[in-house]
């Protein structure tokens, strides 16, 4: 895993961890997502169910995960 990659993962996760009960209280307290997908749906729920602090901090962890899900189609 790449520098940004491994920035990228630590920012979900502080997300996640910041946000879990307020946004995520309908998953398993140990759900944690693994593939793209799962990141993205989550990042939705912190999105729809956060406040406007929450969604900027989303933002750029769900443009670098949604740009890395295209290079994974291209190659």
């Amino acid at each position: 895993m790449g520098d940004e990659a491994e920035q990228m993962q630590r920012e979900f996760e502080a997300l996640l961890a910041a946000y879990r009960t307020r946004c995520l209280w309908f998953l398993r307290l140990d759900y944690v997502p693994v593939t793209t997908q799962e990141k993205l749906r989550v990042l939705g729920y912190v999105e729809q169910h956060g406040d406007l602090e929450a969604f900027r901090r989303a933002a750029p962890i769900r443009s670098w995960l949604s740009q890395n899900s295209k290079d994974a189609f291209v190659r």
